[in-house]
């Protein structure tokens, strides 16, 4: 990154401390750079190049399990994730069905029981 603008104009902070947070090795060094956030994006990048250890690392993105019986309930109800999670345990596997059949619209695919 050194005199390279372009370079720094596209280094993202928050993509590379999120990358980075996913490894025991690296998390205390991201936690110290997120408190140091406003720091230019050039120190930023100095401070984990010179502070973490070269190593092969990947690891996906996380992403939060799609349910499907909450979505037939905000789907049923009109209700927001929060609202579906807190009365998903009140609905019994019986009405989820019967509210699954409701919602049916047709089509060639048979209904499928929900998880």
């Amino acid at each position: 990154m050194d005199g390279d603008e372009i370079a720094e104009k596209e280094y993202v902070p928050f993509v590379i401390n999120r990358c980075l947070s996913y490894f025991p090795d690296t998390i205390f060094f991201i936690n110290e750079i997120n408190q140091l956030h406003s720091l230019p994006k050039k120190m930023q990048f100095d401070y984990l190049r010179m502070s973490i250890r070269k190593k092969k690392r990947f690891s996906p993105w996380l992403k939060k399990k799609k349910i499907e019986k909450i979505d037939i309930i905000k789907e049923y109800f009109g209700y927001s994730n929060e609202k579906a999670l807190q009365i998903a345990d009140l609905i019994s596997e019986d009405d989820l069905v019967s509210i699954q059949e409701s919602l049916y619209k047709g089509g060639t695919e048979k209904m499928k029981k929900p998880k």
